[in-house]
């Protein structure tokens, strides 16, 4: 049996928020990857850690803040422990060797693709282990074209957000760095949403129910 899926149960406020969560850990998380040229190169590597861990607690948090947001109609929803540490993990990980590209090869293209493009990487991994962990009686499906694009949009928007911090050092460079990398992050998400669905077991239980 087919799900009803609705990942806007609370309307717009849910996205916005997680925006502006992806926006904070971003716009941090950046900050100290432009700084991290200036420093000398013993507390580069510590600075270039930071900004992995603030931009990848960022990725993971507005996943789940996003989440709070999405129901099925006929089934309750839980999570799975172990999937949500590997997704900050994951996160962190990612994030942060595509930083320290970026920090130690400097802004050449070849290292803004490559080190994008492993964030891009980290963001979407975040989210489909955060959707691998949920539990209920059935199992999602997915439209691979929408998959695929959501990987893109999160790749591209995260090369775009390092290529334009790194480009100039003011700080409202930097505030637009950190707003398109959160585009990477929620857009990527809610394209993935997109691609979703949602097929029941026959004996599924019928209340409506949160993420939890």
């Amino acid at each position: 049996m087919q799900g009803t899926v609705d990942g806007f149960t609370h309307g717009p406020v849910i996205p916005v928020l997680a925006f502006l969560v992806a926006c904070l850990g971003a716009a941090l998380g950046l900050r100290f990857t432009i700084r991290s040229p200036r420093t000398a190169r013993s507390f580069r590597t510590g600075r270039l850690a930071l900004g992995a861990l603030s931009i990848g607690s960022g990725i993971w948090a507005m996943h789940f803040v996003a989440m709070t947001g999405f129901t099925v109609v006929e089934a309750p929803l839980s999570h799975d422990k172990p999937h949500i540490l590997a997704g900050l993990v994951v996160a962190v990980v990612m994030a942060g060797v595509g930083l320290f590209i970026v920090g130690y090869r400097g802004a050449t293209r070849m290292a803004l693709i490559t080190g994008g493009t492993l964030t891009g990487l980290g963001i979407a991994c975040t989210h489909y282990l955060g959707m691998a962990g949920i539990r209920f009686p059935g199992h999602f499906t997915y439209e691979t074209p929408l998959v695929v694009l959501s990987v893109l949009i999160a790749a591209a928007a995260a090369t775009a957000a390092l290529r334009f911090a790194l480009s100039s050092r003011a700080f409202l460079s930097g505030l637009g760095a950190a707003v398109m990398m959160a585009a990477a992050v929620t857009g990527m998400h809610y394209t993935g949403m997109a691609a979703l669905g949602v097929q029941l077991h026959p004996a599924a239980p019928g209340p409506t129910s949160h993420v939890r």
